[in-house]
């Protein structure tokens, strides 16, 4: 392959937005059966995963992790900040977008209406400044004691505001040139006019090229209203409030339902029988399937020892390979474990007609990447 031909281009059928708290994680903190895996078989199929949520970028992190989505695009603190998830940066993030507000007219008048009201202003990446402590579990990460003086003092991506009907005074707060997020009766968050959600997958969608057409959204919260409306295909969860399911074009299952779930089952290629095969031979199998090109590989790059620091499936698109999506399954597998996960997903592969019949791996150097190897595969 020239160097023309191996350029590194990023391509997918949808873009997956999903809220985080409710719709991938409960409020015991656990993980729906099947959801990771799902979101695994998801992203095999070529489809970009991003993650819209209200926690700040401290308390997303961690959750990202344990859901296996450590590359790609996240939405943060309701639309406020934007990040790109790389395990290569020491961080394991970048911030991509930041919109911030003078805090101070809005957090004045919080105070005139509700003397008490708790005050949290947020520190990207770190934690919070807060007039008082907030309960444990409020706030994603670390919390400072400041006086107001400080509260204001700077530009602010995000402020929330908790006290007892607090949620109530969201006109009166937006009327200080802010856009007011409720989050229940006794919790407001503050960022910057015309920032939401969808604002921010907007952004994200542009830059990712994703027709909007090709746009999903899954979310069970007040917050995510604007998300359900920006998307062309809006789905609420069975326990989000009546106009949380009225906003969508349809209803899955609660959270305990593992009703995520069943939306990313739905986005992946119908004739793939993913429960009936291991993890790698059902994610191989559904990035074949899903693929479009007049052929088909397995690339993989050797880390330390025999183990494989990446496994992806491109495919040939007017003359140019192009990766269509990752297999997470394939990190830190052997090549003959790829052999024979693609021989019980009842993928072909050249390979010797006589003996041990060995597949033919052929070398595969990237001009910004370590040599590797590529195997052809193609369904029987």
């Amino acid at each position: 392959m020239t160097a023309a031909a191996q350029s590194i281009q990023t391509t997918a059928q949808r873009l997956v937005a999903l809220d985080i708290d409710g719709t991938l994680i409960g409020l015991d903190r656990r993980i729906p059966p099947g959801t990771v895996a799902a979101l695994d078989l998801v992203r095999a199929a070529g489809h970009h995963i991003v993650l819209a949520t209200g926690r700040s970028l401290i308390g997303l992190g961690p959750i990202a992790t344990r859901l296996g989505l450590v590359q790609g695009y996240a939405v943060c603190s309701n639309g406020a900040v934007t990040i790109r998830l790389d395990p290569t940066i020491p961080t394991g993030y970048a911030v991509v977008a930041s919109k911030q507000f003078d805090p101070g007219p809005a957090i004045r008048r919080a105070l005139e209406i509700a003397p008490n009201v708790r005050v949290a202003v947020e520190e990207i990446g770190w934690g919070w400044r807060v007039n008082a402590a907030f309960d444990p579990g409020h706030l994603n990460g670390p919390q400072k004691k400041v006086p107001l003086s400080d509260l204001v003092a700077a530009p602010a991506s995000r402020v929330a505001l908790h006290s007892p009907g607090i949620g109530h005074q969201r006109d009166t707060l937006s009327a200080t040139g802010v856009t007011a997020t409720p989050a229940g009766p006794d919790w407001l968050d503050l960022t910057a006019p015309g920032t939401s959600k969808a604002a921010a997958l907007e952004a994200i969608r542009t830059r990712l090229d994703v027709p909007a057409e090709r746009t999903v959204a899954v979310g069970d919260g007040i917050n995510d209203l604007e998300m359900l409306g920006w998307a062309a295909r809006s789905v609420a969860m069975g326990h989000a409030p009546a106009v949380v399911q009225a906003a969508a074009d349809e209803v899955t299952g609660t959270i305990k339902q593992s009703g995520a779930v069943a939306v990313l089952h739905s986005l992946l290629p119908p004739d793939v029988d993913v429960g009936s095969l291991p993890p790698l031979a059902a994610q191989l199998a559904t990035a074949v399937v899903a693929a479009h090109g007049a052929a088909r590989i397995v690339r993989v790059w050797h880390g330390v020892g025999s183990g494989l620091s990446r496994c992806e499936v491109w495919t040939l698109r007017e003359g140019v390979w192009v990766r269509h999506a990752p297999i997470p399954a394939g990190t830190g597998v052997t090549m003959r474990a790829i052999e024979r996960a693609a021989r019980e997903a009842g993928l072909t592969y050249p390979r010797g007609d006589e003996g041990r019949r060995r597949a033919h791996w052929r070398a595969s150097v990237l001009p910004d990447g370590p040599a590797g190897f590529d195997l052809p595969l193609a369904p029987t």
